[in-house]
């Protein structure tokens, strides 16, 4: 990174007292509040909608990766909000309130019995069963995709708050971006292990209404808490559309298609120094993309930006395009994540779950083993391996976003490999015992799953956060919000392509996921299906991180200011 500094009104010691690990501890509260209640629900709305809305299981999945999809999707639009019209904080605590309206929706729903239909009495009649009139699907969405929609906003604007509190251009609060994004998913982690944990078993015990009204209240005082941490933040300043400057770069690159592009980067047009107060970094020319320095020709002819763009405008662009790729190579992993949100808590239901002491863990709660492995695994990682690696690289963070990533990729595709074993094993104990068609569990412990989940709880910590850190690092000054907002996108299309792929292994595999019945799907080979396509997705994914090329920040400095700050 270089060095760029921003004239600033103010004195430096009053902006000296902001930002740092003070205003992180905030950022960490509403992200642990937050995702203790998008979790919970992530893993066990499944059963409601089985359950309590008299969804057919192959409904309830799809039901849920598509409210998955959505929400993080529409981090999109939290994204171009952050960065083009609000800061990252008002970003957070307006999508924030969106969220309690949501939850509070799904609280009134679950309490009163009306706004339901009526419960089957066994899970034969399912067919039988009285489908959710329109009142009652229509409130039912309304409140999920509230929900969605409240948390795309937080998951957009977030990250990209904690990370602005330390100056990437200061060399000793630059190293403590990497670890801001550790510890953020650290506090994630501990908000999921409470959502996997109490959240669903209040939802399994004691009704979905109260789980429900614990998300709304603990959506609510993340709000509060990322709030009372505003008189320490260093807030960014919107910069303009950021979708703007990309399609200016098109259509100045297409109006200069018939001018020869020159070979050197003095002769593009930039801006420098004072003249212009916006600017807070120049990108580097690079060499891909040559197509796209046609918009920053200087011509006589040029006089508005839809005609001549700067060379960093135009590098922005290419970031963009570059980092495409890369997006697109996650997407599958995450589609083998909704499977362990999905199929394998229906399988935790036929399975012995009861402990010692007579505890009978709930199904939806099994997800808390890769919770609690990356819970003591990113300790370890930040005060350990990063310490080691970064003596024998000289890379501050270790390893490099896109090795981190590759790490993610690789595990992924073991734990697809495991669950199809485990399944395996569970349906043999099922003919075994001839309890093909039974409805009682079968004798065979639930923390067998726990193999699966912990291979991909390190997929996740590698994959999550080099993803997250990698699309802020990249991201020009005026685009980060929506640079994270894209790495969480490569959920939203993961979920939307596990929806896809379960219909379409169904069709063509003549139903090896269609029957309500577990014991007798194929759900065994659908896992090794996805291991053998994470395999192909890996060797795609190196190709693309071979042939990406790291942003270049020219070295601009100013006198008498202060570390720039968005």
């Amino acid at each position: 990174m270089g060095i760029c500094k921003d004239v600033e009104t103010g004195p430096p010691r009053q902006e000296a007292k902001r930002g740092g690990v003070r205003a992180a501890l905030f950022v960490y509260a509403m992200e642990g509040l937050e995702n203790m209640a998008f979790v919970a629900n992530a893993v066990s709305l499944v059963t409601y909608f089985y359950g309590y809305m008299n969804f057919n299981i192959t409904k309830s999945a799809t039901t849920l990766t598509n409210f998955m999809g959505t929400a993080f999707l529409l981090t999109l639009f939290g994204g171009f909000i952050s960065d083009t019209y609000l800061s990252r904080f008002k970003t957070c605590v307006l999508f924030g309130c969106i969220d309690v309206v949501g939850y509070a929706l799904l609280t009134v729903q679950a309490h009163f019995s009306q706004l339901r239909p009526s419960p089957c009495k066994t899970p034969e009649q399912m067919d039988q069963c009285d489908a959710a009139d329109s009142g009652q699907a229509a409130l039912l969405f309304t409140g999920l995709y509230l929900v969605a929609f409240g948390t795309s906003g937080v998951k957009a604007g977030l990250p990209a708050l904690g990370a602005d509190q330390f100056d990437e251009n200061d060399p000793e609060e630059a190293p403590l971006i990497s670890t801001f994004f550790n510890w953020f998913l650290f506090s994630l982690t501990v908000g999921g292990i409470f959502g996997v944990t109490f959240v669903v078993w209040i939802s399994s015990n004691q009704g979905w209404d109260l789980a429900f009204g614990i998300s709304t209240l603990a959506v609510l005082f993340a709000v509060i808490f990322v709030s009372m941490g505003k008189s320490v933040y260093r807030h960014n300043a919107p910069k303009g559309s950021p979708i703007t400057r990309i399609v200016q770069v098109f259509v100045a690159a297409i109006r200069n298609w018939g001018l020869p592009v020159p070979e050197k980067s003095q002769e593009l047009h930039e801006i420098h120094d004072k003249e212009v107060g916006m600017e807070k970094e120049i990108l580097q020319r690079t060499h891909q993309f040559r197509f796209l320095d046609r918009a920053a020709i200087v011509s006589t002819a040029s006089g508005t930006p839809w005609r001549m763009c700067t060379v960093t405008q135009v590098e922005e662009t290419k970031i963009l395009i570059r980092m495409f790729p890369i997006f697109l190579s996650t997407i599958f992993m995450n589609t083998c994540l909704a499977q362990l949100q999905t199929f394998s808590i229906q399988q935790g239901t036929t399975m012995d779950r009861n402990m010692l002491g007579g505890f009978k863990v709930p199904a939806p709660s099994i997800p808390v083993i890769p919770l609690i492995f990356m819970f003591i695994l990113i300790p370890l990682y930040e005060r350990i391996f990063v310490p080691l690696a970064r003596k024998v690289t000289g890379i501050p963070t270790g390893i490099r976003h896109l090795q981190r990533i590759g790490i993610g990729l690789v595990l992924s595709a073991i734990s697809m490999a495991v669950a199809g074993a485990v399944e395996s094993r569970r349906k043999s104990v099922a003919t075994q015992h001839n309890m093909v068609d039974s409805l009682d569990p079968l004798p065979i412990s639930v923390f067998w799953l726990g193999f699966q989940y912990a291979i991909f709880g390190a997929a996740d910590m590698f994959t999550l956060v080099g993803l997250l850190e990698f699309f802020y690092a990249e991201s020009s000054k005026g685009m980060k919000s929506l640079g994270t907002a894209i790495a969480w996108c490569s959920f939203a299309f993961g979920y939307y392509t596990s929806t896809v792929v379960v219909e379409v292994v169904n069709k063509v595999s003549g139903g090896w996921l269609a029957s309500n019945n577990l014991n007798r799907d194929k759900l065994n080979y659908f896992y090794w299906l996805l291991a053998g396509l994470s395999v192909v997705n890996f060797g795609v994914y190196l190709v693309c991180a071979s042939w990406y090329r790291y942003k270049k920040v020219e070295v601009q400095e100013e006198l008498g200011s202060s570390a720039c700050d968005e």
